[in-house]
């Protein structure tokens, strides 16, 4: 399958919506940012759940980096 055969999603449609109005440079380095940082937020409350569940610690972290170190 083509990704051109693919609908578009509810997020490419809400972005064509904003990007037929003219914005400035400016902004769309604002909104880039805005996106990145909602989208980095997101992976960053995952991980703290799963260290949760995991019941992972610094610690933990600690003794995966002497592990690599080994490699």
């Amino acid at each position: 399958m083509k990704i051109l055969d693919k609908p578009l999603s509810n997020l490419q449609i809400e972005l064509l919506q904003l990007y037929s109005q003219d914005v400035s440079d400016e902004d769309l380095i604002a909104i880039k940012r805005m996106l990145a940082r909602y989208f980095a937020d997101k992976a960053s409350d995952e991980m703290d759940k799963l260290w949760t569940e995991k019941g992972w610690t610094n610690e933990t972290m600690d003794n995966w980096l002497e592990d690599k170190e080994g490699l």
